[in-house]
């Protein structure tokens, strides 16, 4: 999740220092340690080299701009990452539509291309929910609730802890693994952030039993296909001050199952992300396959200059930074003109 509003940031700033209980000195030093790592990498250049990585380009729900494509015809992109909501395919209770899936699959597999899914069942667009309307029903408790950033409606989230809204998500993966399981590369659930929740269902603990519930019913519907968790912030607990164990217990159960482990942002200046997903990804050795993707705000704004004119091309640095310090199986580069013109496509050329 990523603040852009500078004056939301700063109250955002001043409500964590005021109820993050005091750290020791020993914690600050430790808040601190990853502040300078991107500076090893400051020094890459294009084209990026050859490495284990599978890289793929992210078109978020615009699937319709994988058509004709750059990246189609450029061989060191894999294939596309195309985000699919809960909604689009179980339009109804028990009927599903994997129609615009199996379009996406044929398209790319025609230009020997893979898809990765990301499966959407939260937003940050107070306007658009994601889960089917049968879930918007007593019998699941509402099925998804809004998220709150400065006391505004930020977006929406399935009901991820309602053990009723589980059983159905766990059916919708199952179907979608008899379809698609052996065939797609690999199928990833959104990220763990979560803005304001203000449900009385709702607990951080909930939540995070309801996330690894969530994750081992992924890897059950695809034991073939890649699986993956964007893992990077819960509720309830702010790394390194103030560790509960949430998030590092997600990290661990990924490990445990087989399911992969990622995050939703390449922020290698931002100690928030640093302290969180990153240094989880960093600190420890994994045998499943980890991801990191490079989304809107990561080639300009929190990552690079807000100013236009001021931009550099950090594509080679992120490149380097995920595979040297993260180690990453994969990484997913944001369709965002125009950035990707411009900086990813040349570093990607032969």
């Amino acid at each position: 999740m990523t603040i852009k509003n500078p004056l939301i940031k700063a109250s955002f700033i001043i409500c964590w220092l005021y109820f993050v209980p005091p750290v020791s000195a020993q914690q600050v030093k430790k808040s601190d340690r990853y502040n300078d790592a991107y500076k090893k990498y400051l020094n890459a250049k294009c084209p990026v080299k050859s490495s284990n990585i599978k890289h793929f380009v992210y078109f978020s729900r615009n699937r319709a701009r994988i058509k004709n494509h750059p990246f189609l015809k450029i061989p060191k992109f894999k294939g596309a990452q195309i985000m699919y909501s809960w909604k689009q395919l179980e339009p109804e209770k028990g009927k599903y539509n994997f129609s615009i899936i199996k379009e996406d699959y044929a398209y790319l597999l025609s230009h020997g291309k893979k898809l990765f899914i990301q499966l959407q069942d939260g937003t940050f667009d107070s306007k658009y929910d994601a889960v089917p309307k049968y879930l918007k029903t007593n019998e699941y408790d509402g099925g998804s609730v809004i998220q709150y950033a400065e006391n505004k409606p930020d977006g929406w989230v399935a009901k991820r802890w309602n053990a009723k809204v589980q059983n159905r998500f766990a059916l919708l993966l199952k179907v979608l693994g008899k379809d698609f399981d052996g065939k797609i590369e690999g199928i990833n659930l959104q990220e763990t952030s979560l803005g304001d929740i203000k449900d009385p269902s709702f607990s951080p603990k909930a939540y995070t039993e309801g996330l690894k519930i969530n994750m081992l019913a992924l890897k059950q519907a695809f034991p073939i296909s890649t699986t993956m968790q964007y893992a990077n912030f819960i509720p309830g607990e702010w790394l390194p001050f103030d560790d509960k164990g949430y998030l590092r217990s997600i990290y661990e159960y990924g490990e445990k199952i087989g399911v992969g482990l990622g995050g939703p942002d390449l922020m290698v200046h931002k100690k928030a992300q640093l302290n969180h997903a990153l240094a989880l990804l960093h600190e420890s050795k994994y045998n499943v396959p980890i991801g990191i993707a490079v989304q809107d705000g990561n080639y300009i704004g929190e990552t690079n200059s807000n100013k236009v004119k001021d931009h550099k091309n950090i594509v080679p640095l992120l490149e380097a930074f995920a595979n040297d310090f993260l180690k990453v199986n994969y990484m997913f580069w944001v369709n965002q003109e125009p950035y990707f013109t411009t900086d990813v496509i040349p570093c990607f050329l032969p």
